[in-house]
């Protein structure tokens, strides 16, 4: 099977008509994008979009041979002429199942959104699933789906949806996972890139031909990644994003409670009001035990506060203590984390805060907490195959 993307962005196409933000501003080229479309085999088009016609043309494509239309969300823009020859456009009631004579089979699949989506199997028994804008599959059962070969799906608006099909098996490692209906939401080319990267997805130009179940070009996921950054760098945010399309996710949470420190409790309860619903929450920093263990991947949150609860446990702010053997032992908590890092088989999101290019800390202790965070983050940052440094929001890859 093969399918044309004729559009791959939003209804309203990107750049959004008379949008002053950053990024519709530098949408050009191979970033602008028009209203997602697509063109399967030449005999069936998924939604019908303006100019649908010429931009098959661009792509070298016709459609002469389209036999079926079938729109997946209301449209609410002007009015869609349809080109001459091409029939009528219609939507398919969730459960149905249509037959075409060209051999293709598409089942229409609930949304838990306004919207249908569509499961598309070839004449050769490849399958594929077109997801609405802004729509997640309803009712899923694990096991009920055998893994697509591809699906097109809204991945920056809706990661959950993503998360859904690979708690259920229908997402596998070679599904090849293409993000369409892209909107302003994320800055284009580089950092749609990454964050689509990071999820197991990527995005394509306007007019691209794919081959379905080519999967060379299904993107690695890291295994271990280490965020640095900041204090309110937006480094706890990156991390999350990172592991929102993936299921059953455990997030460790290194701070504790603080003694019911309300500002801290404050600072707590945002970070899980952010958190997917089906992610589990476990308050530890015994961390390498977790690491040896099989299971869902884990995002640490965060090594600063893990060494400050190691340096606690080893008299490291005091200078007799340090020297008679803090110093040794907290050497061995941090080589012990590192190896389980090394041989750990989870995927591993980890955040750490980078205090080094500030001001000098003015105590001998500070001083000492600094120089250890520093070797902290450089030992486990060689354990990963990705770390991200976030300023202002921005993340910059520093490897990977």
């Amino acid at each position: 099977m093969e399918l044309t993307l004729l559009g791959t962005g939003a209804p309203s196409g990107l750049p959004r008509p008379a949008c002053p933000c950053a990024a519709c501003a530098t949408a050009t080229g191979t970033d602008a994008r028009a209203a997602t479309s697509v063109l399967v085999d030449e005999t069936l088009m998924l939604d019908l979009t303006p100019g649908a016609a010429f931009a098959a043309a661009r792509s070298g494509h016709s459609l002469a041979g389209v036999r079926q239309v079938l729109l997946s969300h209301p449209h609410d823009g002007p009015p869609v002429e349809v080109p001459a020859g091409v029939p009528q456009p219609g939507r398919v009631p969730d459960g149905r199942e249509l037959a075409l004579l060209t051999g293709h089979r598409v089942r229409a699949v609930a949304m838990d959104a306004p919207g249908t989506g569509y499961a598309v199997t070839g004449p050769d028994g490849q399958r594929v699933l077109y997801l609405p804008p802004g729509g997640a599959p309803a009712g899923l059962e694990e096991g009920a789906v055998e893994p697509y070969d591809m699906v097109l799906a809204d991945v920056v608006r809706r990661p959950d949806a993503l998360a859904r099909l690979r708690a259920v098996g229908a997402v596998g490692p070679t599904t090849d996972v293409v993000a369409v209906h892209v909107d302003h939401d994320v800055p284009p080319g580089a950092e749609l890139r990454r964050r689509l990267a990071a999820a197991g997805a990527r995005a394509v130009p306007d007019g691209t031909t794919l081959a379905v179940g080519a999967y060379e070009d299904v993107p690695d996921v890291p295994r271990r990644t280490l965020v640095l950054g900041g204090a309110r760098s937006g480094k706890s945010v990156e991390a999350e994003r990172r592991l929102e399309a993936f299921p059953e996710v455990l997030y460790v949470a290194t701070g504790g409670s603080r003694n019911g420190d309300t500002e801290w409790g404050a600072r707590v309860a945002a970070h899980r009001e952010r958190r997917p619903g089906s992610w589990r929450t476990t308050e530890t920093c015994d961390l390498v035990p977790l690491l040896k263990d099989e299971g869902a991947p884990l995002l640490i949150d965060c090594l600063s506060l893990w060494l400050t609860d190691a340096m606690d446990a080893v008299g490291a702010w005091d200078d007799a203590e340090w020297a008679d053997g803090g110093e040794r032992e907290l050497r061995a908590r941090v080589r012990e984390l590192t190896e389980a890092v090394r041989a750990t088989r989870r995927t591993v999101v980890a955040v750490s805060n980078e205090v080094g290019s500030g001001i000098v800390p003015a105590t001998a202790s500070g001083r000492r907490y600094r120089d250890e965070l520093g070797r902290l983050n450089t030992a486990f940052a060689g354990e990963c195959e990705q770390v991200v440094l976030v300023v202002a929001g921005q993340a910059l890859v520093l490897r990977g």
